[in-house]
């Protein structure tokens, strides 16, 4: 036998501690000290549970249908024992206190278990920070929380994003003040979840160090914020999902294939391992013809563009945290070896195999695309559908509209356009499978 003992250590480590973002390095060395941000609490463990019906609510960024597209295709794939269902319910120009008038109509009726925020852009005005701004944050914001929790729904309070160059809304504000606006509110964010005793995701310190590291790894023209300075691209919604899922505390144990959880090893000949998995890697890469224009597809796989996924995986630890998928081989006595996963191949020396690789974050196209494509085409059409049932279907035509009036024509559609809803959530389901492939390890 090539190698007298292989261990096979596989599994999908979802979220340590927090102190595992200063992996990524603070990107010029004074935003600290320029923008004062409070220490950010740890994730407090896993909040979520099994069955739990998460409800992704903020504004035009979280309608973007981006980062709650990656956190429903993460949860549905790589955690799929937890059985979690997702609704997005972002809501374009909205505040905080636009949110609380309508939580109850729009979000509180569907009965969430758990509900991630993210306001502030809007509510911060486009300009510097004055108290003003920050009592009328706080207040809504705080009754958000009270309002989830009156109604038994645990919460984990986002905080805003950074804007970027493009200062087009204030051009007598300087980005770096409006920043610091937004900091301000991260902050108060951070006040407001310790005294509530919630969750606290922290949208705005890994998206502002990402937007400064971008352009120095990538070029001037790379923009975390997006080409308007506000709504990011897929590089910024991917730091979104990672610090989302941090807050929600998912997490993983690493074990040996032999008892690790959703992996099953088939048959080991030669070097040659076939398994069968049903905890997904996450995979930000598509094989040809099997993605829309969002998720890049192999072959365009771009990862110095800004609207390119795996990009903003580079600027946060997305992989070493929430994408762990390891093979360990020990008393390997060649050299350099070929790893083959499924049609994809790549050569490593002993020493990379015997401290460990990380496949998922080796071989982004990988045996699970093809599934995880399908599994992705799925929730964007859900997630496309729960828009348009909350802003249009649940809506009287007309602008002024009260909300008893609202609430009457929810209650009128809210019957039918559920059966819709549970026939494209259907088709999130049946789209997961558990996958079968070979790892092939070859002395060269």
């Amino acid at each position: 036998m090539i190698m007298r003992k292989i261990c096979l250590l596989l599994a999908c480590i979802l979220g340590l501690h927090w102190a595992a973002l200063a992996q990524v390095p603070d990107a010029t060395g004074q935003l600290t000290a320029q923008y004062h941000p409070a220490p950010p609490p740890e994730p407090a463990g896993l909040l979520l549970k099994k069955g739990d019906r998460v409800a992704i609510c903020g504004d035009s960024i979280t309608e973007q249908k981006m980062y709650s597209r990656i956190i429903e295709d993460y949860l549905t794939a790589c955690v799929p024992e937890l059985k979690i269902s997702v609704r997005q319910f972002g809501w374009g120009g909205e505040r905080a206190d636009g949110f609380l008038a309508r939580m109850t109509n729009d979000c509180l009726r569907f009965q969430p278990t758990i509900a991630t925020t993210c306001y502030g852009m809007n509510d911060h005005e486009y300009r510097p920070y004055v108290d003003a701004i920050g009592d009328a944050y706080e207040k809504s914001t705080t009754a958000i929380v009270d309002s989830f929790k009156a109604h038994g729904v645990r919460v984990v309070l986002g905080s805003p994003g950074c804007v970027g160059n493009r200062a087009w809304w204030q051009p007598g504000a300087t980005t770096e003040a409006l920043n610091e606006s937004l900091c301000h509110l991260r902050n108060l964010d951070i006040a407001i979840a310790a005294r509530e005793q919630v969750g606290f995701a922290d949208v705005f310190w890994p998206l502002l160090n990402a937007s400064v590291l971008g352009p120095q790894l990538y070029g001037t023209n790379y923009a975390i914020p997006g080409g308007d300075g506000v709504h990011p691209n897929w590089a910024g919604h991917a730091i979104m999902a990672y610090a989302f899922l941090r807050g929600l505390g998912v997490t993983g144990a690493l074990a040996q294939f032999t008892v690790s959880e959703g992996h099953k090893l088939l048959s080991a000949k030669d070097g040659e391992y076939k398994i069968r998995s049903t905890r997904y890697a996450f995979c930000p890469v598509f094989p040809l013809g099997l993605a829309d224009n969002w998720y890049p597809t192999a072959g365009f796989d771009n990862v110095t563009n800004n609207d390119n996924l795996r990009s903003g995986m580079t600027l946060v630890p997305f992989n070493q945290d929430l994408n762990r998928f390891l093979l360990t081989v020990s008393h390997a006595t060649a050299a350099q070896y070929r790893v083959s996963w499924g049609d994809q191949s790549r050569t490593f020396t002993r020493d990379q195999l015997t401290n460990g690789i990380n496949l998922a974050a080796e071989f982004a196209l990988n045996p699970f695309s093809t599934r995880f494509a399908l599994i992705d085409a799925a929730v964007a059409a859900k997630q496309d559908f729960e828009t348009r049932q909350v802003k249009v279907l649940f809506r009287p035509p007309g602008d002024k509209a009260t909300m008893a009036q609202i609430s009457a024509q929810t209650e009128k559609v809210l019957a039918d356009t559920e059966k819709e809803h549970a026939a494209l959530e259907a088709v999130v389901r049946s789209a997961y499978a558990p996958v079968t492939y070979t790892i092939k390890i070859t002395p060269l």
